[in-house]
């Protein structure tokens, strides 16, 4: 049985993307070639509560590739795969084609 973790409040968990060594052609890459510190959103937290009681949602969404701090985050394992653990907060945007 796989475990899911679905994070508290304002917390998103991502897998990170990790970009190719080789070319489709089988041509290898530099290691500095395209490294963007990017990953694909796993889960997120329902959000935060102001003072008031009233809900801030988290602002990306399961699914959405985002743009990682190049350090930070919180590494989790579940079964053989790796994720992280950000705070809404500390992702620096989102990735579009």
């Amino acid at each position: 049985m796989a475990k899911r973790l679905i994070p508290f409040l304002n917390r998103v968990l991502v897998e990170k993307i990790i970009p190719p060594s080789k070319t489709n052609f089988g041509i290898l890459l530099p290691e500095k070639t395209s490294k963007i510190n990017s990953g694909k959103v796993v889960a997120v937290g329902p959000g935060v509560l102001t003072r008031e009681g009233k809900l801030i949602p988290v602002s990306v969404k399961e699914g959405d590739t985002v743009l990682l701090p190049e350090y930070g985050g919180t590494e989790v394992k579940l079964g053989d795969k790796e994720y992280h653990l950000y705070r809404d907060d500390d992702i620096l945007g989102t990735l579009h084609d």
